[in-house]
Order: C-alpha cells, then sequence, then structure tokens
C-alpha cells in the first residue's frame, strides 16, 4: 500500500467511522426481543414515550449498549498495545493468559468470596496484572522477548484455565451463577455495572493515548528505540501492564468475551497502517462497534434464545486466528 492510497483510506475512515458507530448504537437500541423504532426511541429522549418503551430503552438497552461500547474499546486497545509491543499479530489478551487470570480473579470472588463481589473490577485487574507480572518474570532474561513472552503467556493461560477448573469442581454448588459470565456476555447488566466499570475504562483508555509514542518506537526494534532515547524495557513493561488494566476492566464486567484484541487491531492495521496515531484510536471505534453489533445480533437473530456474546465472537474470531497462522508469518 503507497502512502497516497493510506492517507485516502484515513480520511474515508475518518468521515465514515462515526456513522457507523452511531448507526451501530441505534441498532443496539432499537433491536430485540421487543423491536422499537426510531421514532420510539426519540420520544423515550424527548420524554413523550410509553412507559414500557421507556423502561426497555433507559433501564435495559442504553446502559447494556454503553457497557458493550466500553468492553469492546479496551479490550481492541488493550489487544493493539500488545501486538506492538510483541511485534505479532497473534498477541491479545485471551490468547497469551492476561484475560485468564482476571477471570481466575473474578472468579474467586463471585464463588469463593461472594461477600466481596463488590470489588470485582479491583480484583479482575489485580488479577490481570499479576498474570502479566508473572508473564514477564518467566520471559526475563536479561530483557523480555516478545517470543518468550507470548510462549509463556501461552502456558500460563492454560495453567490459569485448569485452576478455574478446579475451584468450579470444588464449589460445584454455586458455579450456575457465573456459567454465563464464563461465556461472555452481557445479558442483565445495568447501569449499576456502569457505574463501576466507567471510572476503569475512562483512565484506561485515556492512558493508553501516553502509549502510542513508544508503540511507534517499539516497532522500529529494540536497538533503535534505544538509539532514540527510549528505555525499552520500562516502556514495555508499561504497556503490557496497562493492557492487563484494560483487559481486566472488560473482563469484571463482561466475562471472559475474547478475540476482540485480535481481530479488531488486525484488521485496522491491514487497512490503515501501522501508525499507532492511526491504530489505537480507531481500534477503540472498531472494538467499540464489534462487541455492540455482536451482543445484538447475539440476542435478537436467535429469539427466544439469548446467544451470549463471547459464543459469537469465538465463532468469528477463531477462524480468523487460523487464517493470520496459516497465512502469515508470525515469529
Amino acid at each position: 500500500m503507497n502512502k497516497q492510497q493510506r492517507s485516502r483510506r484515513r480520511k474515508f475512515a475518518l468521515a465514515v467511522a462515526p456513522i457507523l458507530l452511531l448507526l451501530i448504537s441505534f441498532y443496539g437500541l432499537t433491536y430485540g426481543s421487543v423491536p422499537i423504532s426510531l421514532h420510539d426511541i426519540w420520544a423515550v429522549f424527548t420524554g413523550q414515550s410509553e412507559p414500557m418503551h421507556e423502561k426497555i430503552i433507559m433501564n435495559l438497552r442504553l446502559p447494556r449498549v454503553i457497557i458493550g461500547l466500553l468492553v469492546g474499546a479496551c479490550l481492541a486497545a488493550s489487544g493493539a498495545l500488545l501486538q506492538g509491543v510483541m511485534k505479532n499479530p497473534l498477541a491479545d489478551p485471551g490468547i497469551i493468559g492476561v484475560s485468564a487470570g482476571g477471570g481466575l480473579a473474578a472468579i474467586m470472588a463471585m464463588i469463593v468470596l461472594p461477600q466481596y463481589s463488590y470489588l470485582l473490577p479491583a480484583a479482575a485487574f489485580v488479577g490481570s496484572f499479576i498474570t502479566a507480572l508473572i508473564i514477564y518474570g518467566i520471559a526475563w532474561d536479561k530483557g523480555a522477548s516478545p517470543l518468550k513472552i507470548i510462549l509463556a503467556g501461552v502456558a500460563i493461560n492454560a495453567l490459569l484455565g485448569a485452576v478455574t477448573n478446579g475451584i468450579m469442581v470444588i464449589y460445584s454448588d454455586r458455579v450456575q451463577a457465573v456459567l454465563p459470565w464464563l461465556a461472555g456476555g452481557l445479558s442483565g447488566r445495568s447501569w449499576y455495572h456502569l457505574e463501576f466499570m466507567l471510572p476503569y475504562a475512562a483512565a484506561g483508555l485515556l492512558i493508553s493515548f501516553l502509549a502510542i509514542k513508544p508503540s511507534n518506537l517499539l516497532l522500529l526494534g529494540d536497538d533503535s528505540a534505544q538509539l532514540l532515547g527510549q528505555r525499552v524495557e520500562r516502556q514495555r513493561f508499561f504497556i503490557i501492564v496497562l493492557s492487563a488494566f484494560l483487559a481486566g476492566t472488560a473482563v469484571s464486567v463482561a466475562g471472559l468475551v475474547g478475540f476482540v484484541g485480535l481481530v479488531v487491531p488486525h484488521a485496522i492495521r491491514l487497512i490503515l497502517g501501522d501508525d499507532y496515531r492511526v491504530l489505537l484510536p480507531y481500534s477503540i471505534l472498531g472494538g467499540a462497534m464489534l462487541v455492540v453489533l455482536a451482543d445484538t445480533i447475539a440476542r435478537s437473530w436467535f429469539d427466544p434464545i439469548e446467544l451470549p456474546v463471547g459464543v459469537l465472537l469465538a465463532g468469528l474470531g477463531a477462524p480468523f486466528f487460523l487464517f493470520l497462522l496459516k497465512k502469515r508469518r508470525i515469529m
């Protein structure tokens, strides 16, 4: 792709992305077990709607759409940063174990210590953060190579999955309450969940823009980044911790939703290039749109069954993962 073609694509994306975001958000508000027209949605926001429509929009769909936007944005930002710092398009918070760490901590909060369930976002972040530290520590040998980090992450992911299954067996009488969460979904999410997620998500997404410059420099290679005055290991550590924070925030509310951090940044990279000044913001927008669109499809196309959005995204993401593995050089 030449520079002129890339510039045209970026201008087109700048014009189209906000419109798509609005259309998908309204799609999430209008479709469901009870279809609601755009006219009725307008009536809700102007205080002239039927009570039933107001309850559906304000109490069920609006918080769910906003949470979906934030979850997708956090997962896509996390994946974009991890792919850059590890120089690998297959890096993803779910694949290398960061999400699994947050998931294990969240399960312990819900099953083992239910009296502390109000600390679920903090627990998910701490779990993701500790997992990231362990992976980084195992991969460290006078520096942490991206390949070692990925291999260590895959092994830790398998171990955490085994521990999670063990806890579910021990506390089998309480498992039913967390099964939908393990599948990944937004069913039942409300303003309460948005309130405790919003500060974490807003802080993580804002801080992620501070990682644009070091991410671009790390793409040049460790030696080149050092020559330009970057402290490579410190920057890599900062980006990995930030990715863990973003993944933990998403996991705490939506459960184990996978492949968003893999599919979206890689697709944006193919279309718009590697520059994180473009890649990161459009990954955030793309992740937000993908999760809301997938969640709306999952709860409206399979009526009367509501399919967990994590199941649908896994069905889309796994073939994409295999395609990357087969067609592209990844190491």
